[in-house]
């Protein structure tokens, strides 16, 4: 196993929850959220100070869309996102989705250009959430229930496979992924994570069908390789809470990597978003194509 280099501070930002990274192709800028703090970020990479946009609700996650807006999971719903005016449109509700008990958390879009977020309750409620796909024709479909915390979603380069983490198992899930019909097969256990390990949150998908995880509790950035479930590198944060990541940039080629506050010990640069060279691109992003 390798050792990476060691992540730089990007933007030093105190998000209460940092989370969510995604680049934007069209206007090539990166995003992000807070997601206790209902705010957006946008930065270019030039390193100016990002641009903040706040939000009416809680925000789990937030996407690009084909016409060039943004796609989001908002507490109560799925809604379209003016990424000028911070507009919010209400485009799906998810059927059996009680926003006064539960929110949406992680969302990523799928290679068919359907969107994918699941929920988590705001207090604790064991194995009651679920993952949605959202269509671009508006309908919902749930396609896994049972759910404690949904969290991480990556498909591999040759959209065979969906990996998928919910969080509490600290497991990640691996399912085959029908690319014409957008529908999983059943789930088998690709990584199993240690308790020293904290809790594997979200992730993303690097060119070679490898995956990154952002372990929340253990200040790290991990590398595997989920076809074989096996550890290829570790990068090591200042940050106890390490969230998400994402691949950035016209090339793809750095990976960006959203932090959390911990109220338990004081750390400064917790919340801010930091970036690292992997050494290997991403995958190219995926747009939701409903409008």
């Amino acid at each position: 196993m390798a050792r990476s280099p060691q992540a730089e501070l990007f933007h030093r930002v105190s998000a209460q929850l940092g989370e969510g990274p995604c680049w934007h192709p069209s206007r090539k800028t990166l995003w992000w959220i807070d997601i206790l703090g209902q705010t957006f970020f946008e930065t270019n990479l030039s390193g100016a100070a990002p641009r903040t946009m706040p939000c009416a609700q809680m925000i789990g996650a937030v996407a690009p869309t084909q016409t060039g807006g943004l796609v989001a999971a908002l507490r109560d719903g799925i809604y379209l996102v003016d990424p000028d005016t911070g507009a919010t449109t209400l485009f799906a509700l998810a059927p059996g989705h009680d926003p006064k008990d539960f929110r949406f958390n992680d969302g990523k879009v799928d290679p068919r250009g359907c969107y994918w977020a699941g929920t988590l309750a705001l207090k604790s409620r064991p194995k009651e959430s679920r993952l949605y796909r959202i269509n671009p024709d508006r309908s919902v479909a749930v396609m896994q229930e049972g759910i404690t915390i949904s969290n991480g979603l990556a498909w591999t380069p040759d959209a065979r496979t969906l990996y998928y983490i919910d969080t509490p198992t600290r497991v990640v899930q691996a399912f085959d992924y029908d690319l014409d019909h957008g529908t999983i097969g059943p789930a088998r256990i690709a990584i199993t994570l240690a308790e020293a390990d904290g809790w594997p949150d979200g992730c993303c998908m690097d060119a070679e069908g490898c995956l990154w995880i952002a372990h929340w509790g253990a200040a790290k950035l991990t590398r595997w390789d989920p076809a074989k479930g096996r550890l290829l590198s570790t990068v090591v944060l200042p940050v106890n809470n390490v969230t998400s990541c994402a691949f950035g940039g016209e090339k793809l080629d750095q990976l960006y990597i959203t932090t959390a506050k911990d109220e338990s010990r004081p750390e400064p640069e917790a919340g801010s978003l930091f970036r690292l060279d992997p050494g290997v691109p991403g995958v190219p992003v995926a747009s939701f194509a409903g409008t």
